[in-house]
């Protein structure tokens, strides 16, 4: 009786790494058009120069090839299953990635919270903080105001705006929330926005900093989102 054969990590190292950097996929990104898999900061540093596939070269989308981007969670579980200790290492980067964004006029951190950091200096076991594995981030919701539009009784500015969530928060969640906290009724829709941009509900909190507010030379902190009620194009 033959013994079952062992595979070694390099054996799938065709199926998780990166084509662009050549290092295991990290928040692997698929491309919807041609369902190739990248890091997704580099196919995100790719389309600011091309919005042609890196690997394929087919045209991704005319003009926001971003928005033609899905992360692929379960990947990702894998990857961090096959090679061991990829996600602490990941984890630790990301941290420190988030107090290196400091900010110099405010002296706060970025979309790290302050409470977060101190809970990863001092774990004192005190009360849940439900997000302390996670960077966090700080947003002001604001309402687009149109006295066009006849909705807007309805959807109304909050009373307290700013709140903060963890990165990994997708708009189609704010959106939710927004839901909530105004009383719409399910089946109204909501447009989420920055700088004037209308948001996929599958954008991060984290992608939308990295792409839309920070590349676009925002500087203030926190971030922005604007929301509204959807307009058919239609």
């Amino acid at each position: 009786m033959t013994s079952p054969r062992k595979h070694l990590v390099k054996d799938f190292n065709h199926f998780i790494t990166c084509y662009v950097c050549k290092g295991y996929l990290i928040k692997p990104t698929t491309v919807t058009e041609c369902l190739h898999t990248f890091c997704k900061s580099c196919i995100v540093q790719h389309f600011e120069d091309s919005n042609d596939c890196p690997k394929c070269g087919i045209q991704v989308h005319e003009t926001n090839p971003l928005e033609m981007l899905r992360l692929d969670n379960t990947l990702e579980e894998i990857i961090f299953k096959l090679v061991p200790g990829l996600r602490e290492k990941e984890q630790q980067q990301e941290i420190e990635f988030w107090r290196s964004r400091k900010s110099k006029e405010n002296g706060e951190d970025g979309p790290r919270s302050k409470r977060s950091r101190l809970d990863a200096e001092n774990d004192d076991g005190g009360d849940g903080d439900y997000h302390r594995s996670d960077p966090q981030i700080a947003i002001c919701l604001d309402c687009l105001r149109n006295n066009s539009l006849v909705e807007e009784s309805v959807v109304r500015g909050l009373m307290k705006k700013f709140i903060r969530c963890s990165t990994r928060v997708t708009v189609g969640t704010i959106k939710k929330f927004l839901s909530l906290k105004l009383k719409l009724p399910s089946s109204y829709e909501l447009d989420v926005l920055c700088n004037g941009e209308i948001m996929g509900k599958d954008h991060t909190m984290e992608f939308i900093y990295m792409t839309r507010w920070r590349l676009r030379g925002e500087t203030d902190y926190p971030m922005v989102l604007e929301y509204r009620p959807r307009i058919d194009f239609g």
